[in-house]
């Protein structure tokens, strides 16, 4: 593994309110090398897309980054004044969001956008921003490029349009991308070709991704490594073959075991029973423990750290047993 292009480290989210102030994000850290793909897997409420936000500086008001450091190939940008991060953003970090439609200007064409986003952030004149939009378009799969930079967003469809929002991610040539649920809006045939692409490009690029998503599939066919979040929480990560079938997390094994397979003849899918807990009600200790069938009196009381759990690093204090997928689905359950 080359160095670490991002690292984060214990990053913390508060969200003020007049009831007191929530956790959102609990002191979370991890790293992601050039050129490697990141996946971040968990329920809605989890924190992943907060988390990508917080990295980008796009954290919606009054929610706030309270402590750890986030840094760009060495460089701290979590404290760079709003100026500043704006110059990072678009040039160093592109971001993919789950919306095409409401990410896209719709009074400006797309040749528009991609020229302007070009040129806001690269040394180059009209003529040579337009051969680069162009291209762009070209390798994000859109046919008749030089056509359809004069074209809106509501004239395409819904997988163009999140063609064009991976071309203007790219436009400035970043070396980090935020990819939040980027196939969610897409139907099933589309999102394989969208998840194809994404990988294709940004290894071209030899750009590095967090990919933000609540589907294993696509994390399974995307990834390098997976990381898994709970209630603002890490709580495993390392490699995606390894987490996928060899899972350290009682929560992550309850995750596999509820994903259908065509080799199993169960007649009901394993389930997580219970829910995310709300961010004012994050239990002590191991927030996942009252939903675990493996807890005991220490998980209710201490908060267990990341450790080494073979391949992967988790953090429980009674990790799951290499090839106990099921036991594990069925305690969770």
């Amino acid at each position: 593994m080359t160095a670490a292009l991002l690292q984060v480290q214990d990053l913390t989210v508060e969200i003020p309110t007049r009831r007191g102030t929530l956790r959102a994000l609990d002191a979370i850290s991890f790293d992601i090398a050039a050129g490697e793909v990141l996946g971040v897997v968990g329920e809605s409420g989890a924190g992943k897309s907060i988390t990508g936000a917080a990295i980008i500086g796009l954290l919606d008001a009054p929610a706030r980054i309270a402590g750890g450091r986030i840094l760009l190939d060495g460089n701290r940008i979590d404290d760079l004044p709003p100026d500043a991060l704006r110059r990072i953003r678009g040039r160093q970090i592109g971001a993919i969001f789950q919306d095409p439609l409401g990410a896209l200007n719709p009074l400006h064409t797309v040749g528009h956008m991609l020229v302007e986003t070009i040129r806001t952030h690269l040394p180059l004149d009209e003529r040579q921003a337009r051969a680069r939009a162009i291209d762009l378009l070209r390798q994000t799969g859109i046919p008749a490029p030089e056509a359809r930079m004069n074209q809106y967003p509501h004239e395409f469809s819904g997988g163009m349009r999140q063609r064009v929002v991976i071309a203007l991610a790219l436009a400035a040539e970043p070396r980090l991308v935020i990819a939040d649920e980027p196939t969610t809006a897409l139907d099933v045939s589309v999102q394989a070709q969208i998840i194809v692409l994404l990988r294709k490009v940004t290894q071209a690029h030899g750009a590095a991704v967090l990919l933000i998503t609540h589907d294993m599939g696509v994390i399974a066919e995307t990834c390098d490594r997976v990381a898994v979040m709970y209630a603002g929480r890490l709580v495993e990560i390392g490699p995606v073959q390894e987490v996928i079938h060899h899972p350290a997390h009682p929560y992550t094994a309850g995750l596999m075991a509820s994903i259908p397979d065509l080799e199993d003849t169960r007649a009901r899918l394993a389930q997580i029973d219970g829910s995310m807990p709300r961010l004012n009600a994050i239990p002590a200790g191991c927030a996942f423990h009252p939903r675990c069938g493996r807890a005991d009196a220490r998980c209710a009381t201490e908060r267990p750290e990341l450790r080494l759990c073979g391949r992967t690093r988790a953090a429980c204090w009674h990790p799951v047993d290499p090839g106990q997928r099921e036991d594990a689905a069925e305690g969770s359950a």
